[in-house]
């Protein structure tokens, strides 16, 4: 599939990822309709659909004469387990029936690692409930979970970049898998032609180091792609849910390192299962960590970010 051959409707393209894989579409050519809940500034070849996950109407006209779905939208920080269940599990619902009543044949995923082990976080459990969902559909389906997503727009971590600014990098214990934000959104286009290889399959895609990089090993990398050498202390989880308890008091609502994500951060192996590797003749990881990282720091620089 290219530019020529179908429409691709996309559900988060207001996103951090969505935003990289509207960029990758544009190059590639690609036509795409895309859902956004607020007015979007005209951008070509994307037409925004009014609406949320849970506007029927507005997925009805998402999904009209389109060829395929990349679904992205999700819910990652919340409240409680409730609200995760609205955006991850009957919004993906949503979309599939969407899809399902549309005619659109091929539907991509975007869950997440954190799916791999649902019992550590609400967050975690609505995913591996979508992930379900997808299964279930009866469509031409195949699922991605990325591990630890980084590249430029991503604010969570902008948080550990302002940190080394200042010399510190506290990081959990354990080991994680890392892929840039442009190297996903590449493979999300790669798979809109599914194929015996993609279809009905899970991959978990990462940058191609094996067994991935230590939290530490990541917190350094940050801090020199700024020039800097900073201290990285490993904290325990129960430090963590002490740092968390006080962020939510001071930042309340907008509180980043939740409960919930202390849940997940703190399991010692996040790294990607090579039995869940991408085919390599579809598709590559073009940007290491290193490097990677340092063009994201570049990109907070250029935006006034950092």
């Amino acid at each position: 599939m290219n530019g020529t051959e179908g429409l691709i409707a996309v559900t988060g393209a207001t996103g951090f990822v969505g935003q990289a894989l509207l960029d990758a579409a544009a190059r590639a050519g690609f036509e795409v309709r895309a859902l956004a809940r607020r007015r979007q500034v005209p951008r070509l070849g994307v037409e925004w659909i009014a609406g949320d996950l849970a506007s029927r109407a507005a997925l009805d006209r998402l999904m009209h004469g389109a060829s395929a779905v990349i679904h992205i939208a999700g819910v990652v920080n919340a409240p409680d387990a409730a609200a995760f269940e609205a955006g991850n599990v009957a919004g993906t619902l949503n979309v599939v029936e969407a899809a399902r009543a549309g005619g659109v044949p091929r539907f991509v995923h975007v869950s997440s690692l954190s799916a791999r082990e649902p019992q550590l976080s609400a967050y975690g459990a609505s995913k591996a409930r979508g992930e379900r969902m997808v299964m279930a559909s009866g469509l031409d389906w195949t699922v991605v979970r990325p591990p630890w997503v980084y590249g430029p727009r991503d604010a969570d971590t902008l948080e550990m970049f302002k940190l080394a600014k200042w010399g510190v990098v506290p990081v959990p214990l354990g080991r994680a898998s890392l892929i840039h934000v442009a190297d996903l959104a590449r493979l999300l286009l790669a798979l809109l032609p599914g194929g015996e290889d993609v279809t009905h399959k899970l991959f978990e895609p990462d940058d191609g180091r094996p067994q991935g990089w230590t939290h530490r090993e990541i917190g350094r990398g940050i801090g020199w792609a700024l020039g800097r050498r900073p201290w990285v202390p490993q904290l325990s989880k129960a430090a963590l849910t002490r740092i968390s308890r006080i962020e939510r008091m001071v930042r309340g609502d907008k509180a980043r390192l939740t409960l919930d994500r202390v849940g997940y951060m703190t399991h010692p192996d996040w790294v990607v299962s090579s039995d869940a590797a991408v085919p390599v003749d579809l598709w590559v990881p073009q940007l290491r960590a290193g490097e990677g990282l340092k063009a994201t720091a570049a990109w907070y620089r250029q935006e006034k970010w950092l």
